[in-house]
């Protein structure tokens, strides 16, 4: 037993050494992620009842089934997904990090969200907007992203799921090794789910890719071709 304590613990070590760091010794999540598509959020891991399984509260069991998205869907009029929906797509991001701040570029809708590492708290009363209020933390070298202080105008995921202006999301980003972040996050909503909950998922790191312009309104037919009302 001792033995296999010992290798575990030289592997650990390897597996450390093999991630890079900043300077200032926090790991490096500088680059260009690929991620996977995640248009269902009640799908992860053990969880794979599929749409509609989540914890909700009456009320949020109630806005789910009235869901429709051939009346409205706001990305369809090229508003901001918002952040869980920004993470969920399909394309790359880009994370701009310094000891200060981290800085993530999606792709998708051309958005960005900075998040300050400088030890500062959340915001105690912040201006509801589609992206929130960010801090970052570091539990080891685990990144921790807190964030509040959202509208009520988007929806976790393509499936609908919806959330209110209660929505607390903590994001877990750990690098692995020199190509992989573990990320988790977990969405606590008080008006619309009975308990917190969790997705979990791998990004890749692509040094070899750029994340391009996105243009949402060109050559929209959801908008130009009545597909959404």
């Amino acid at each position: 037993m001792r033995e296999l304590l010992i290798g575990l613990s030289i592997a650990a070590a390897a597996l450390a050494a093999d991630i890079p760091r900043l300077a200032n010794g926090k790991p490096d999540f500088n680059g260009v992620w690929q991620r996977p598509y995640v248009p269902d959020m009640s799908r992860s891991g053990k969880n794979q009842q599929g749409p509609g399984t989540l914890p909700f509260t009456p009320r949020g069991a109630e806005i789910f089934k009235n869901y429709d998205v051939s009346k409205f869907d706001y990305t369809g009029h090229c508003l901001p997904a918002g952040l869980t929906r920004s993470m969920n797509s399909p394309f790359p991001i880009e994370i701009v990090q310094t000891p200060v701040r981290v800085a993530i570029l999606y792709e998708a809708w051309n958005l960005f969200h900075v998040i300050p590492t400088d030890g500062r708290s959340p915001s105690k009363d912040p201006d509801p907007t589609w992206m929130g209020s960010s801090v970052g933390s570091w539990d080891g070298d685990t990144l921790v992203i807190d964030t509040v202080g959202f509208n009520d105008k988007t929806n976790l995921d393509t499936a609908g799921h919806p959330h209110s202006d209660q929505l607390h999301v903590i994001e877990r980003l750990t690098r692995t090794d020199a190509t992989h972040v573990a990320y988790e996050i977990t969405i606590s909503d008080p008006k619309v789910y009975s308990e917190p909950w969790k997705n979990n998922r791998v990004f890749t790191l692509r040094p070899d890719w750029e994340i391009m312009e996105y243009s949402c309104e060109e050559n929209n037919k959801d908008l130009q071709e009545g597909h959404i009302k």
